[in-house]
């Protein structure tokens, strides 16, 4: 589920929250990195929840109908076809979302049932919504399709629920834009009889999970070694003219070059030119990507890189 960039920017979060603190409580802020990722698996699982609120929603309502005194022949026997859609069936009858759902007791769709009703509503005054209900056809494909369009159509734009998740939790906002990726793959990848395709694991494997730890403590404690790796690489470098956040994306890259064997300078170097680029000023990418590349050249020359396997270098 977590991949290494998202990695990357918890830990370049966590560093900056660091420096700017002025503390040396590496303890305290890694522990603050793993709750991070934790939460970020607490919005994974409730944007889940949102399908099986909405179909619960969808059959109250329906129930609604029918008890009217003066019900239509329509209401007595509605279209069921949401209801019964099968990518939202599975989510409703997975047991390891209902235990995920208790065990982290993430009970917000249940205090804040507003927020489904408006989603709801938007649903039902859609094309996509009217369409699907129109459609005679009765197949996994058909529901799949919808369930997806669903989600990136009205789920993931919604502003109010983007206001949500926006008071709920601070790290959020930046998680978002990967869960709701990985949602969406999920929904597009699920096939009848796989539900458990829903509940990824939060770490793709342990060596994911280490990485976390080793980035964040190597780049911390060697900072005093990374600095003077970077002074003397730009004209007049001066560490103050420096945006913070981007001598910390020099010092994790070149801690990545000199500490982590198995990751490819390439792959390094286009990792922090991509978060440059999306979390710090216009030029900080250019910046970044000289200042590597002049590194990367002077430690091929001394034999620095100790990169391990082929096409690493």
């Amino acid at each position: 589920m977590l991949t290494r960039r998202h990695i990357r920017v918890k830990v370049m979060q966590s560093i900056y929250a660091l420096s700017q603190s002025q503390s040396d409580q590496v303890d305290k802020e890694l522990k603050f990195i793993n709750m991070s990722i934790a939460n970020m698996h607490d919005l994974y699982i409730l944007t889940l929840d949102l399908f099986v609120k909405l179909s619960e929603y969808a059959q109250n309502q329906l129930e609604l109908s029918q008890k009217k005194y003066l019900a239509t022949s329509e209401e007595k026997n509605p279209n069921k076809k949401f209801i019964q859609n099968a990518i939202i069936r599975h989510l409703s009858e997975n047991e390891a979302l209902k235990e995920a759902l208790q065990d982290r007791k993430l009970d917000d769709w249940e205090l804040n049932d507003e927020y489904i009703r408006v989603i709801f509503e938007e649903m039902l005054a859609s094309n996509l919504y009217k369409k699907y209900m129109a459609d005679t056809e009765m197949s996994y494909e058909n529901d799949r399709s919808f369930a997806a369009k669903l989600f990136s159509e009205i789920i993931a734009p919604n502003e109010k629920l983007y206001e949500y998740f926006e008071d709920k939790k601070l790290t959020w906002i930046d998680d978002l834009p990967v869960v709701n990726t990985l949602i969406l793959k999920s929904i597009k990848q699920a096939k009848q009889g796989k539900e458990r395709i829903f509940l990824s694991e939060l770490y793709k494997d342990d060596e994911d999970k280490a990485f976390v730890k080793e980035l964040f403590t190597k780049t911390v404690l060697n900072d005093e070694m990374l600095t003077k790796e970077i002074q003397g690489k730009t004209p007049n470098w001066d560490k103050d003219r420096i945006a913070n956040l981007d001598l910390i994306l020099l010092k994790m890259a070149i801690c990545e070059f000199l500490k982590f064997p198995s990751i490819p300078v390439k792959v390094t170097i286009n990792e922090y030119i991509e978060l440059a680029k999306e979390y710090s000023t216009s030029k900080s990418s250019m910046f970044i990507n000289g200042i590597l590349d002049k590194l990367i050249k002077e430690y091929k020359q001394e034999n620095k890189l100790n990169k391990i396997g082929r096409g690493l270098m």
